[in-house]
């Protein structure tokens, strides 16, 4: 399970129903499909600006594509313009993916018979081990203490800058889950370039998320 997968797996549950908004969902997505390149050390961020290194395919399509995508564009664009660029589209191709691997289903009904509504359910009714996998790994890392894997550490990003960990840890004391999350994103974790590129993605995803939700009031 890649960082997008676990992702979408946690902001939904059992019933397959959102359990964060659909704009912390996208936002999150789009800054997953960057935390993956920043761990496969194909993307930078240099003076706040999205650079790409390396060659060659990651192995996933969607990756690659988005790759091609930054080092193709004629613009120097911020963490947060690929953010907003990439939460659109890619949790189509992330659930079709997991339900092509067996692991959810694809439900669409109408409510009173009028408005569409579209869930994803676990593909046989029972909890996905990867979601039960991802919760206990955020969960452990959030209870622990000291440095975490920097994959962990990204997924903790990730929870922090959706608020997913108000939804997935409202059992445990919020000052010492946000604290820890803190901690987590500021640790000795990876090399430097990499953790700074996390943090930038991570302020990206929120602002994102406040900006889209904004203009959604302002238009309605």
């Amino acid at each position: 399970m890649n960082l997008l997968e676990e992702f979408t797996l946690l902001a939904h549950d059992q019933l397959g129903r959102r359990i964060i908004d659909s704009t912390r969902v996208d936002h999150g997505l789009g800054g997953a499909v960057l935390l993956e390149l920043a761990l496969a050390e194909r993307i930078d961020v240099v003076d706040r600006r999205v650079v790409t290194r390396g060659t060659g395919s990651l192995g996933d399509p969607l990756l690659d594509d988005a790759w091609a995508r930054i080092a193709t564009d004629r613009r120097s664009r911020k963490p947060v313009d690929w953010v907003k660029w990439f939460a659109k589209g890619t949790q189509r191709r992330v659930v079709e993916g997991l339900a092509a691997a067996g692991v959810l289903r694809i439900e669409r009904s109408r409510v009173l018979g009028v408005f569409p509504r579209t869930r994803y359910p676990a593909a046989f009714g029972t909890e996905p081990v990867a979601r039960t996998e991802a919760r206990e790994k955020l969960r452990a890392a959030v209870l622990g203490a000291g440095p975490v894997p920097p994959r962990t550490a990204a997924l903790c990003a990730l929870a922090a800058a959706t608020e997913l960990d108000r939804k997935i840890l409202a059992d445990l004391d919020r000052r010492v889950v946000r604290a820890r999350l803190k901690e987590i994103g500021q640790g000795d974790w990876a090399a430097a370039a990499v953790r700074k590129a996390i943090q930038d993605i991570q302020a990206a995803i929120m602002a994102g998320a406040v900006a889209a939700s904004t203009a959604a009031v302002i238009s309605s």
